[in-house]
């Protein structure tokens, strides 16, 4: 599911093919901004507060091509999709823009459902970064919250050790780590040392050899 509020960026030298492409997408209930060049698309979405949404870049352009407006998108840490166009597109092209992350590479002419499909696709897969960059700074928040003693104790648990090893391990008593525990559970919203083990994972957590 895309949302509704999400962005189609095309960029295209050719004003023609520009044209044809916002009147694709906006037939479909799609937003769209339309750029003529890779340097008009940086500015506009170094502007943007937050920018979500997917961009098709043509690959052949002036003054930067496709390729090199997305590797300045990667050099500026801007992770929306991008779809390639080309009416010149070639197996090494496609291949070094995928590897870099590009979801899909499309050679001109192309089937206009086709195309809006995997925009539907991409705007999809925007959707589940958004969801998934904002879980992540959601727990990073909640970890942040813990005390050391906590976040040992969870380290521990997560490991898979019963109260009475963490407490052997850390030299405290087993009350103590009951309500170590207890408070850090609370304070990430988890219930099971699995979800607990699930989230440090995420995180690459791990207990330093020797702490105390």
């Amino acid at each position: 599911m895309s949302d509704p509020q999400a962005t189609v960026h095309l960029v295209d030298d050719e004003a023609a093919v520009l044209d044809a492409l916002a009147f694709l997408m906006r037939s479909h209930g799609l937003r769209v901004e339309t750029h003529a060049s890779g340097p008009a698309l940086l500015e506009a979405i170094e502007q943007a507060f937050e920018p979500h949404g997917c961009i098709v870049l043509d690959v052949r352009m002036e003054p930067l091509s496709g390729l090199q407006v997305h590797d300045e998108l990667i050099a500026r840490g801007i992770p929306m999709p991008v779809i390639f166009l080309s009416g010149h597109g070639d197996i090494p092209m496609a291949v070094d823009a995928m590897q870099k992350g590009a979801i899909d590479f499309v050679e001109k002419p192309f089937n206009d459902q086709a195309l809006v499909n995997k925009v539907q696709r991409a705007l999809a897969l925007d959707v589940h970064r958004q969801r998934e960059a904002r879980a992540h700074a959601d727990a990073s928040g909640k970890l942040a919250t813990l005390t050391d003693r906590e976040r040992e104790v969870a380290l521990l648990v997560a490991a898979g050790k019963l109260n009475k090893q963490v407490a052997d391990e850390l030299g405290i008593a087993i009350r103590t780590v009951e309500v170590h525990r207890a408070r850090a559970f609370t304070k990430l919203g988890l219930r099971s040392a699995a979800e607990l083990a699930t989230l440090l994972e995420r995180f690459e957590l791990k207990r330093e050899k020797g702490a105390q």
